[in-house]
Formats: structure tokens, sequence, C-alpha cells
């Protein structure tokens, strides 16, 4: 496709590099978190969890743009972000005061849910380093000028840690406009997180300002809403059907107010229970108008947390290989359909499985 101008792979080190927090996930697996006495550690973050897809699903060069605790937690994440594949020269490490006073390491504890009973996150991710990372801690010349970098993704998540997170977002797209570096921005709006520092009035405030960097916007409904203030028709309150017709006339109402975005996708997820959801998604752009993915009815779903994350991934790959966006949609939903069949919040497929997915393949064994 012809819409984004991409600079030329040979002249980058990294194909994809994100701003965001990397977290601690602690898993209770099939039981609870109120009754566990087990967890399983991972790693993940909103903005992470797509470069971490795009470097161990898809082969391409990643690193990571963050802040840690120079302790032995944030060496874990370390630990688990390299086994990612993801480059850590750009980590921003923080002195530890040994009790995490000044600075800390964020924590996420999540549950699966099941049939009637909804996932469920706790965060522990106050005060914690990557909040109060600056752009001078960052070699923002080095990684988009000497070394060079083809792709950017954060989004709202990073933007709402804390009032220097936005300052040090708008940095950092400006560094990465400045040296022809796409920029792509996940919305993802949590009201959690925006509550103590200004709630919905200042997540807008934000977001709309951050919009403006952008070349490639992802959102669901709820945070094209929430975050831009786009309103879309006909959606019912418990998310039980999704008009292609509102999502469109949103796209065009967000194409009209922002000239700047040369693609914006969305998902579209209908929930029948935990465990099953319809799937799909569309994207937009100058060239291609509106397209939509598979509709993929009754998904059964294992671990829904990264699913859209791993959609924005797939999305990504398939843009930076110049695919045709019909194409790009449909690797974005198919590699989100398949992350949510294993348990947490980043990728575990293939590429081989996402485009077999994405061309209509089925379920049946491969010997």
């Amino acid at each position: 496709m012809s819409t984004l101008t991409l600079r030329p792979a040979e002249d980058c080190r990294y194909d994809a590099v994100s701003l965001g927090e990397i977290m601690l996930r602690l898993d209770p697996g099939e039981g609870r978190i109120r009754t566990a006495r087990t967890f399983t550690a991972w790693e993940g973050g909103g903005e992470y969890n797509v470069v971490r897809g795009l470097s161990r699903v898809f082969g391409l060069r990643s690193a990571a743009l963050t802040a840690l605790v120079d302790d032995e937690v944030g060496h874990l994440v370390e630990g688990l972000t390299l086994a990612g594949g993801v480059d850590t020269s750009f980590i921003h490490w923080v002195p530890s005061d040994g009790i995490g006073r000044r600075s800390r390491n964020g924590l996420n504890f999540t549950e699966r849910g099941y049939g009637v009973r909804a996932a469920k996150g706790v965060s522990d991710r106050g005060n914690t380093a990557v909040s109060q990372l600056k752009a001078s801690d960052l070699d923002l010349d080095e990684l988009f000028g000497r070394r060079g970098v083809r792709w950017l993704h954060t989004g709202g998540i990073f933007a709402a840690l804390s009032e220097q997170s936005a300052e040090t977002a708008a940095a950092v797209l400006t560094a990465a406009k400045k040296h022809g570096t796409i920029v792509s921005y996940d919305l993802n709006y949590r009201p959690s997180l925006w509550s103590s520092i200004g709630g919905q009035d200042r997540a807008r405030s934000v977001n709309r300002e951050l919009a403006t960097y952008v070349d490639v916007m992802i959102g669901n409904e709820e945070d094209f809403t929430a975050s831009l203030g786009f309103e879309i028709e006909g959606v019912d309150e418990h998310l039980t059907e999704l008009p292609i017709e509102g999502f469109a006339t949103m796209i065009e109402a967000a194409a009209a107010e922002y000239p700047n975005f040369q693609v914006i996708a969305t998902t579209l997820r209908s929930v029948t229970s935990a465990s099953r959801n319809d799937w799909s998604a569309i994207a937009w752009s100058h060239d291609s108008g509106l397209v939509q993915a598979a509709d993929r009815k009754d998904l059964e779903i294992l671990d829904r947390v990264g699913g859209g994350d791993s959609f924005a991934s797939g999305l990504v790959y398939g843009l930076l290989t110049d695919e045709p966006l019909q194409t790009c949609v449909e690797y974005g939903a198919a590699h989100g359909a398949l992350a949510m069949t294993t348990p947490g919040d980043t990728s575990m497929v293939t590429k081989a499985e996402v485009i077999k997915l994405a061309g209509g393949g089925s379920a049946r064994v491969d010997r």
C-alpha cells in the first residue's frame, strides 16, 4: 500500500520501537487472585506487547523505550523482555532506594475470566520508574537519528501514568516525526489510570494533543469516545451489537479533524461471555477506504488480555511490509484471535499460524 512513507529498512537499526511501561504480570492461572497461592510471572504492557509481537512472531527488529528500577524485579523484567526478542539498550535504569519509596517497578495481577465471570486486573503501578521518565533521560537523537527507527508505537496507557508521562510522550513523538519515523498510537482508555489526574476531561485533552503527531490511530469503540470525543451511534450498552455504519461515520469524522491520520483501525468485539466473543476489526486509509476483517462469531477465548495489542501488532506488520490494507487488517484480527487462545499478555503464536488463519485456515491438526 502507498499510504505511508516509511524510512528504508537498510537505513534503520530498528523496525519498531515502543514507548511505555513494561510490568511484571502475576497470573493465578485458572484460579483467582484473592485465593491464589502461586503465580506465574510474565512481562507485559500495552505498548510493549506490540513490538514484542513484531519481534517474536513476525521476526522484525524491535526495542523498548521504558524505565525500570535497578533491582532484582527490574532485572527479571529485563530478562523476560530480552527473551521476547526486544532490545533493552534504551531502558533508563533508576537507582533503587531499597523499599520503593522514590520509585518502583510496576506489577499487574491479572486473572482470566470464564463464562459469566469477567476477567479481572489489579494493577500496582503507582510511582513507577517509567511514570517519572523524562525525555532528557533518553538519547532520542541517537535512537531516531543515528541508529534510525522505521516505526514508533505508544498509546494512552503510557500517557495516563502521570502528568510527566504526557510531556514525555509529546517530546518523544516530536523527535520521531523530526526523523521521519511513522507513529502509531493505541488509545487504550483506562478510567482507573486517569481518575486521579483529571479523569476523562484530562484524558481527552492529552490524547487530542498527542493525536496531532499520529499517522496510524488505533482503538475500540470506547477508546474513540472517551479519549477523543467521537460518539458512535447505535452501540448498545452491553456491547452485544456493533454497527459498522456507526464506526464508518466516526472514522470519517476523525479523519476530517485529524488530516495527519493516514490509517485508522478499530477492533470490533461483541461480548457473549468472558470466554466467548464475536471478534472482527475494521481499518480505513485514504487510498483504500473502509475494509473489514473476517467476522469470527463465537470465538473461544482462554485469556483476552493482550488481544487488542496483538491486533495492533499484526496490523503494523502488514503496514511495515507494504501489504494492502485488507491484508493488514486480516493479519491484525487473526493475530489477536490467536493470542487470546494462550495465557499471558504476549503472543505465543507463529507468523505462519497468523498468515494461515488470516487466509481462511482452519484449526485442523497440523502433522
